[in-house]
C-alpha cells in the first residue's frame, strides 16, 4: 500500500514538472519571451546591465555625467571623508588613475564642499569628485555601505561591483577583465 502511494506521488510530481516545463515554454513563445535586444539595453545594477546615468557637480562647479565617459572604462566609487576604509583606498585609486587607462568618478555622499575640497587636497586626488548633495545618485545605485564601487566597461555596462574597500591589485585585476 505504501509503495503504491509513493509511486502515485512520484508520478504526480513528474507529471507536474513536465506540465510546468511545457507551460512555461508556451508562455514564453506566446509573450515573445524577453527579447535579446531588450535584455542587452537594460539599465540596472546587475552585472551586464547598462549603468544608470547621472549628472552631478564637483566642488569646483564642473558638471560630470557618467554618459560622457562612454568609450572609456570607469570606476565609480561612492565614499565619505569620515569613512576609514574609504580613506584607505583613496591612495590606491589615485595610483590606478595615474598608471592605468581608467576614468574614476569618486562620488561623495552629501558632505559640504569645503570638507570635500580639504580632503581632496590632503589626499592629492586628481580625478573628478562629484558631489551627491541630495543623495539621489546614492539612492539610484542603492548604496548601503561605504565605500561601494562599480566598474563599468567602455560600453557602459557594469562588470564588477564591490561593497567595501579595494586595494590596487584587486582594482587592476578587475580592470583588466573589461574592454
Amino acid at each position: 500500500m505504501k509503495k503504491g502511494i509513493s509511486i502515485v506521488i512520484i508520478l504526480g510530481m513528474l507529471g507536474w514538472a513536465i506540465f510546468d516545463f511545457i507551460g512555461s515554454s508556451e508562455d514564453d513563445s506566446i509573450s515573445g519571451g524577453e527579447n535579446a535586444s531588450d535584455a542587452a539595453d537594460k539599465t540596472g545594477l546587475a552585472i551586464g546591465d547598462i549603468a544608470p546615468d547621472f549628472e552631478l557637480e564637483t566642488s569646483e562647479g564642473e558638471t560630470v555625467r557618467l554618459s560622457d565617459y562612454r568609450g572609456k572604462r570607469v570606476l565609480v566609487n561612492f565614499w565619505a571623508t569620515w569613512c576609514p576604509p574609504c580613506r584607505a583606498e583613496i591612495p590606491d585609486m589615485q595610483k590606478l588613475y595615474d598608471n592605468k587607462d581608467v576614468a574614476i568618478l569618486a562620488v561623495n555622499m552629501a558632505e559640504t564642499p569645503d570638507t570635500v575640497t580639504e580632503f581632496v587636497k590632503e589626499y592629492e586626488m586628481t580625478f573628478p569628485v562629484p558631489m551627491d548633495a541630495e543623495s539621489e545618485v546614492i539612492d539610484t545605485y542603492q548604496v548601503q555601505a561605504y565605500p561601494t564601487s562599480y566598474m563599468i566597461d567602455s560600453n557602459g555596462r557594469i562588470q564588477y561591483m564591490r561593497l567595501g574597500a579595494m586595494n590596487y591589485d584587486l582594482m587592476v585585476q578587475e580592470l583588466e577583465k573589461m574592454e
